[in-house]
């Protein structure tokens, strides 16, 4: 059987080893005993850093990842004059992290040839021609107002005819304000969700009767006009690719497996996990 997509991803993109980009001269960062650690060096280790540390400005952490990659030298050195590596333990643990590497550059080969201009292209057509792939956006102005007595009374003002716009520039504490309340085209996505849900529901040329709540204030809400807009190629480029990259791993492995000989032990059954102490 087959693996499912998700578990298959997991099973092939975790943890991935990252290659150092090719530079345009690679200086020299540091030497020990001899063994040049080149910048391209330093790019990988600062790649390989847990998300919170890639936060810090890069420069900050410059300095610590160049004496990281002397202390991680000097110990593969010593490991080496020791013949580390001969010990079975390691042996195999060295043939893990070299199938890793491997499988992770291939992947990257199959995915660069079947990323070609024309086939993210032709995706990008063919996701066109879906009907669910036109977003909807809104043209939204709105009054914000520190209380809702503020709120009902604007209401009262537009109730009576006056003009939004107007009523924007004059009242709102908003940004938008001096725009008369104008925020363009959004995604309802784009917009806290007891604001967008009101305003998306209703109709162009008209305003809320009740003032909306939200964590910025009170606002009282106006819907200019509602449009389909299908995203750009650049908008969804990322996606694509995404998409591309899975099909032509999969389709790699299935005709990988169809010119295998594959021989599966149908008894194999994972051991039972062991019984938590204390546990029934």
């Amino acid at each position: 059987m087959r693996l499912s997509l998700p578990l298959l991803a997991t099973l092939l993109f975790a943890a991935p080893p990252v290659f150092a980009q090719e530079k345009t001269g690679d200086p020299v960062i540091a030497e020990v005993n001899g063994v040049a650690i080149r910048e391209s060096d330093l790019d990988a280790a600062y790649a390989e850093l847990p998300e919170q540390y890639r936060q810090l400005p890069r420069e900050a952490l410059l300095v610590p990842l160049r004496e990281r990659l002397i202390d991680d030298e000097l110990l593969r050195a010593e490991a080496e004059r020791r013949e580390l590596d001969r010990d079975e333990r390691v042996a195999r643990e060295l043939a893990r992290a070299r199938a890793r590497v491997m499988r992770a550059a291939l992947l990257e080969q199959v995915i660069e040839e079947a990323s070609t201009d024309e086939r993210l292209r032709a995706v990008y057509e063919e996701m066109k021609a879906q009907p669910d792939f036109a977003v909807e956006e809104a043209r939204i102005s709105h009054i914000l107002l520190e209380s809702e007595a503020d709120a009902r009374a604007v209401i009262e003002e537009l109730n009576a005819g006056a003009d939004f716009a107007a009523l924007a520039k004059e009242r709102s504490t908003g940004p938008s304000g001096p725009q008369g309340g104008d925020l363009g085209y959004l995604r309802k996505e784009a917009l806290v969700p007891e604001f967008a849900e009101v305003a998306f529901a209703l109709e162009p040329g008209t305003y809320t009767k009740d003032p909306v709540q939200t964590r910025f204030g009170w606002h009282v809400i106006r819907l200019e006009d509602k449009r389909r807009n299908v995203p750009s190629f650049e908008e969804v480029e990322n996606r694509i690719r995404e998409q591309v990259a899975r099909e032509a791993i999969m389709a790699y492995l299935d005709e990988a497996r169809s010119k295998a000989e594959i021989v599966i032990d149908e008894s194999f059954a994972p051991a039972a996990p062991a019984a938590e102490p204390g546990g029934n």
